[in-house]
């Protein structure tokens, strides 16, 4: 399936996971949820149409629908299996959907089967802690046997989080489980080696069981130094070892670092980040990468000013962004910095530097222009080149590139799907198409994505946005919700961004359709997307309209209130380009 990085809960891609139920030709049609469908949710939405005269029940009560006879009533899920029987004139359709648990069980034994952690072969320094946890029911003793020690693990209070999708719908509360209670416990080990694979033991109502990891745990020695080197053109350093966890500053291919950790096929790096081992070398040398930094230069290129920071080895970076400040960080670096170039510049206002902590520098460009309009960073050979995107010159749209990428955009790839089955795909294509023609009238230049059924991935998408460098970037898309959401009584535009240069657009745009178009306000939200992620300029998702809705899916398909939005839209894009 190839669909938008990240963006399930936002498009409704959860269509595509099980073929709909529904009968071409036939007055009743189910889209959501497929019969035999299962979910961890409370409640579930029923999404589907048939003709507006007539009552539609499920399970014997009628339910509303809109004009056209579209519904989306929700309803509450028990544990194990709920049957929903749909009734309109003469036609039957039974739908019987599973809720399954959130917290798994503890089996006969008390024990909760494949909850021994950690998951992973994991590697760590000396005297770091090393920690073991299990499942099991409340009551239970529970230990470790590990190398020569043996660690009692404690009942800890057993907590879930929800999703970051349930930030979506207001739901994202943390809720206690009482089914099983979370054993833990940590030791820590001085010398370097193998020590094993942990052995679990497990005593109640006088019964003693053992369980043996799968995994291996193994204590480095900080002499034997292993570097790597990042092979990818963006390395993804996340803030822990797996893809749950946040996104930090990307690592341009080259950078180098000491790896300090191991978990499965993931490594972490000496300033605490962590990356896949499938996108990193292992370099012969054994010396700790670092580096002194000494004078700075800056220099203008057509449309951008590049910085160049002197480098003896490729260190890892971070980026952080304010409304008019940029600051970069040098880990592994130690400032010798006396003299730094930096003539009269469009962007540069002044730079200043610290060094907060014997390894990390910092560099605070104070900017001229309220607008930040985008930035690239690369290594050329050790050297850091940080490139600062002008603004674009003169107002309105003349000097203008706006790329367009309407959402999904093939039968692999439908996105969410509106009570008559009509996919998101060919709703953003028309819209977009439509948008185009409004920008190209108001003499902007317009780059889009795909001009039909294209079967795009999102690096695709985003290659096109890093390659063209336009503007502005507007990825086009309309909504859904999660299981758990209230699709009869969500509706409205959203917009998402997710670095400081992209924050006002989706301001500005949102509170204008909102506004002009007289539309619900959904909200605005900072989000980690594959379309709202490249960094060359400012990048909005914008979520139009709720594909699920019963009476909005009639304003996003009307063709005259399509016109309308990409009107609208390119009067919001023409508004605050000038403005800048």
């Amino acid at each position: 399936m190839k669909r938008i990085l990240g963006l399930a809960v936002l498009t409704g891609s959860w269509f595509l996971a099980s073929s709909p139920t529904s009968w071409a030709g036939e007055a009743l049609n189910v889209v959501y949820p497929a019969n035999g469908h299962k979910t961890t949710a409370t409640q579930i939405f029923l999404i589907g149409t048939a003709p507006a005269k007539g009552d539609v029940t499920i399970n014997g009560k009628v339910i509303e629908r809109s004009p056209t006879g579209n519904f989306a009533p929700s309803f509450p899920l028990n544990i194990g299996e709920n049957t929903f029987n749909l009734q309109y004139g003469d036609q039957q359709l039974t739908l019987n959907i599973t809720r399954t648990s959130t917290t798994p069980s503890p089996a006969p034994t008390g024990w909760v089967e494949d909850s021994l952690e950690p998951k992973a072969d994991i590697a760590k320094l000396p005297n770091e802690p090393v920690c073991f946890q299990t499942m099991a029911q409340p009551g239970a003793q529970l230990s470790v046997q590990i190398g020569s020690q043996t660690v009692s693990l404690q009942p800890q209070q057993s907590v879930n989080l929800p999703p970051n999708s349930a930030a979506l719908t207001q739901q994202n509360q943390p809720q206690t489980s009482d089914q099983a209670s979370v054993y833990q416990g940590c030791t820590a080990f001085a010398q370097p080696g193998v020590v094993g694979k942990p052995v679990f033991q497990l005593t109640r109502q006088g019964q003693t069981l053992q369980r043996t990891g799968s995994n291996t745990i193994e204590i480095l020695s900080p002499q034997d130094v292993s570097v790597i080197e990042v092979t990818s053109d963006q390395g993804v350093a996340r803030t822990g070892p797996s893809t749950n966890y946040s996104r930090l500053t990307p690592l341009p291919k080259g950078t180098q670092a000491r790896i300090t950790g191991r978990e499965g096929e993931w490594l972490r790096l000496d300033y605490g980040a962590w990356i896949k081992a499938k996108e990193t070398r292992a370099l012969s040398q054994n010396s700790v990468p670092h580096s002194i930094i000494r004078s700075i230069r800056s220099r203008q290129v057509p449309g951008w000013t590049e910085v160049v920071f002197p480098l003896q080895t490729p260190v890892p970076i971070s980026v952080q962004q304010g409304d008019r400040t940029f600051t970069l960080t040098l880990h592994n670096t130690t400032a010798q910095t006396d003299v730094i170039f930096m003539n009269d510049d469009p962007v540069i206002r002044r730079l200043d530097w610290q060094q907060p902590a014997p390894n990390k520098v910092e560099y605070q460009f104070n900017l001229k222009p309220e607008q930040q309009w985008g930035y690239k960073l690369r290594y050329d050979g050790t050297s850091l080149i940080l490139s600062l995107r002008h603004p674009p010159a003169g107002q309105g749209l003349s000097n203008v590139k706006v790329l367009l990428d309407p959402g999904h955009g093939s039968p692999n790839d439908l996105g969410a799907r509106g009570p008559t089955g009509l996919p998101e795909k060919d709703v953003t294509i028309v819209v977009s198409k439509l948008l185009q023609q409004a920008l190209q009238k108001r003499g902007a230049t317009v780059v889009m994505t795909r001009e039909g059924d294209d079967d795009l991935y999102p690096q695709d998408r985003v290659d096109v946005i890093n390659q063209t460098e336009p503007t502005i970037a507007i990825s086009v898309h309309y909504n859904a919700l999660p299981d758990s959401g209230d699709a009869e009584n969500t509706a409205g535009i959203g917009a998402f961004w997710y670095h400081a240069q992209s924050h006002d657009l989706a301001v500005f745009l949102h509170h204008y359709l909102v506004d002009n178009l007289k539309r619900p306000d959904y909200g605005i939200f900072w989000d980690n997307l594959a379309l709202t992620r490249p960094t060359v300029a400012p990048t909005v998702l914008m979520e139009l309209g709720f594909m699920i809705h019963p009476t909005e899916f009639e304003w996003i398909t009307d063709p005259k209130a399509q016109e309308q939005l990409a009107e609208s839209m390119a009067d919001a894009i023409a508004a605050w380009c000038k403005q800048k």
